[in-house]
């Protein structure tokens, strides 16, 4: 794992606090252009006890069952100050704490569904923050993942690098990683896994593995 450098995750934080009024209007604009349903794909198939990292403004919370048990968690406060309102105006129960998508506090084997939507893109360290999610995973749980990854158009990919020079330096922001790979390396078995836009859109569901267990005597 990438160490984690104080001034780096403050910088990042007041850039997200920053952008907090204008992030759902700028989402809003991606959603319809680009990332259609995915949300909805995503967590309407959440189980359980659920944790969405990098919750933001909580634009996911309409998204999830009625039935689960909810917990969020993001590097700004101002994103979740507006996500507590969100879930005050349609009732959502859910519990939201300032946390680190990279260092997550809360025992091995806490939740049963751990999300990320579009939200690995920012995150310093992605392998590591994988690794993370898999280990507040219960063993069988699954992880529910999507963003926006590194395209399978050779000209789509070359805007996407002309915009790293730009984002990567000033908001942290990734526009050619592909998070399936960290996730393939750490064991999981992907289940469900779309691709689309020119390849720029990825989302998929995995498993955690279960231990093998001992065979009968």
């Amino acid at each position: 794992m990438v160490p984690t450098d104080s001034k780096d995750l403050e910088r990042r934080r007041r850039h997200w606090d920053r952008h907090s009024r204008s992030y759902d209007k700028q989402m809003g604009f991606m959603d319809r252009k680009f990332f259609g349903d995915t949300r909805k794909w995503v967590c309407s198939q959440a189980q359980g006890k659920v944790l969405e990292v990098a919750i933001g403004t909580g634009l996911n919370l309409d998204w999830y069952p009625d039935d689960v048990r909810l917990a969020g968690i993001d590097l700004s406060p101002r994103m979740l100050d507006h996500a507590r309102r969100r879930a005050d105006d349609t009732g959502r129960k859910i519990e939201l704490r300032i946390g680190n998508a990279q260092q997550l506090e809360f025992a091995d084997n806490s939740f049963d569904t751990v999300v990320c939507t579009f939200s690995l893109c920012a995150v310093p360290d992605d392998r590591g923050a994988v690794a993370e999610m898999k280990r507040v995973l219960r063993p069988g749980g699954q992880l529910l993942l999507a963003d926006h990854v590194i395209s399978t158009s050779r000209s789509a990919r070359v805007v996407q690098r002309l915009l790293d020079l730009v984002t990567v330096p000033t908001a942290g922001e990734n526009f050619r990683r592909r998070p399936i790979q960290h996730v393939r390396d750490a064991g999981f078995t992907i289940e469900q896994h779309q691709r689309f836009k020119l390849g720029i859109v990825e989302r998929l569901i995995a498993r955690k593995p279960e231990p093998d267990r001992l065979a009968e005597p």
